[in-house]
């Protein structure tokens, strides 16, 4: 039986290399994935690239996957204060699943409180962000903390995709 993974992007700005690259290393490993937005239009990338959505980030239900992807890029940011994308994050730790995120996408995680204590990365501009929810900060490229793994930007998204297939072994 194949692993199943949702990968959450943005309506609008994901980062299209932090969407593509893992994808491709998880599909390669064989990862079932389905992809959810707060929209079921086509969502566009940064760079241009469309992903249509299989279904809205309200549909997901944590136990069919072994792993949630928050996708980053700009509009990720949509995700930081949206009560049900918070409730993925912890509902995630409370099954003991895999919670990912690159880019700017870890602050979701970070403002859910599944952060606290924990080490992680996160893109630059948001590092005051993570220490303010009293998240361990250690600047490397991916960050792996019990079944938590973040990233930070788009030149780690190679290394974040081996990261979450390896964890999903």
């Amino acid at each position: 039986m194949s692993k199943k993974v949702v990968m959450i992007i943005a309506g609008i700005n994901f980062r299209d290399e932090e969407y593509k690259v893992p994808r491709a290393i998880l599909e390669k490993a064989g990862v079932e994935i389905k992809v959810a937005s707060s929209v079921t239009k086509p969502c566009r990338g940064v760079l241009g690239m469309t992903v249509t959505p299989d279904i809205l980030i309200s549909e997901i239900n944590v136990g069919d996957y072994e792993a949630i992807i928050f996708v980053g890029g700009g509009g990720s940011s949509e995700y930081w204060n949206n009560e049900t994308a918070l409730s993925i994050a912890r509902e995630c730790i409370k099954l003991d699943k895999l919670l990912c995120a690159i880019c700017i996408a870890p602050v979701t995680l970070a403002n859910a409180g599944v952060l606290n204590g924990k080490k992680a990365t996160v893109f630059s501009s948001e590092i005051a962000r993570l220490k303010n929810k009293g998240v361990n900060y250690t600047g490397r490229d991916v960050e792996i903390d019990g079944k938590i793994i973040t990233a930070n930007g788009p030149a780690a998204a190679g290394k974040f995709g081996e990261a979450i297939a390896k964890a999903l072994e």
